[in-house]
């Protein structure tokens, strides 16, 4: 078979090009060699008129989700036409999605306007495996990213970034919102957090300024990875946002303040409030546990565990 074809024009069956069994167990009885030749060739015979309805169709790709007789495969190759058998379910969807063909389940069905389209489908030795590139696709709904590392480590961690990249990309298509990346937002919302806390008093306005807290552990991890003195980028920050400079955030490569957004440095709105929801659900439901067992304890009667360093005092004799 060809190992390039350029114009391809790609048939997609999920049919086999083979000769089908009984449905039943049944034996045949040949007693004459003559017709054993002529139930061989009637087979061959049957395989052709499959052949020859792909190539009437113009295909001159075929990707096939069953299998294909080798008696086929010779035909499809002296038609000049590159054929794969056993083709995943999946990835003819793909395929039909990205050379915007149609999966055709009768060889008599299959038509000109059944086929998809790209300009060069070929086969690859990547490593160890023989793939089948169809690249350069009109308008392709469907892609495919090869990624390639030197032990799977890599390879599982490379494709752990570009899931959470497209993941993040899509995010930010959906929405149609940004925000500066590098702790800024988080810096931003423990000002007001903490501007907030002063209109309250005693146990509310401990928890909303532990809240303002908990925010700066973005910026004060990012600063420790970094290898820098989180306290000094954490002041450093704080005071630029005192003056209304909103998008600064902890730069890693020189320890200090800079602009995010001129850095090219961004999220999407819409994955940093359902962090920020997500984060505050599971502090709600700890402390709503946690007050459940202490009245439980109550209600039995039990007294309360003492404050550290707290006990009774000695008596004398």
């Amino acid at each position: 078979m060809p190992k390039k074809i350029s114009g391809g024009k790609i048939a997609l069956l999920d049919v086999a090009l083979e000769v089908k069994g009984t449905e039943t167990d049944a034996q045949i009885h040949i007693s004459d060699p003559e017709k054993l030749q002529a139930f061989l060739e009637q087979e061959e015979k049957m395989l052709k008129r499959m052949v020859e309805q792909v190539v009437k169709s113009g295909a001159n790709v075929l990707f096939c989700q069953k299998g294909i007789d080798d008696v086929a495969q010779h035909f499809l190759a002296k038609n000049g036409i590159l054929a794969a058998r056993r083709v995943k379910k999946s990835d003819m969807e793909k395929l039909a999605k990205a050379t915007g063909g149609r999966v055709v389940t009768n060889f008599n069905d299959l038509s000109k306007e059944d086929l998809g389209y790209s300009k060069f489908v070929e086969e690859k030795k990547i490593g160890d495996e023989q793939m089948v590139f169809v690249s350069e696709c009109k308008n392709p709904k469907a892609v495919t990213i090869l990624v390639r590392g030197g032990t799977e480590h890599v390879v599982d961690e490379v494709d752990r970034a570009i899931e959470d990249a497209i993941g993040a990309v899509s995010s930010a298509i959906e929405i149609g919102k940004i925000v500066a990346g590098g702790g800024a937002p988080e810096a931003e919302v423990a000002k007001h957090l903490r501007k907030f806390a002063e209109g309250f008093s005693g146990r509310e306005q401990l928890a909303i300024n532990a809240f303002a807290d908990a925010m700066e552990v973005i910026p004060r991890s990012l600063a420790e990875n970094a290898g820098l003195d989180p306290i000094d980028a954490l002041v450093a920050l704080r005071s630029d946002h005192d003056k209304g400079k909103a998008d600064m955030g902890v730069n890693v490569f020189t320890g200090k303040p800079a602009n995010m957004y001129n850095m090219g440095v961004v999220e999407p709105l819409k994955v940093k409030t359902q962090a920020l929801k997500s984060a505050t659900e599971v502090a709600e439901m700890i402390l709503r546990i946690d007050d459940v067992i202490s009245a439980s304890k109550l209600s039995r009667g039990e007294m309360p565990p003492m404050p550290p360093g707290g006990g009774m005092g000695g008596m004398e004799y």
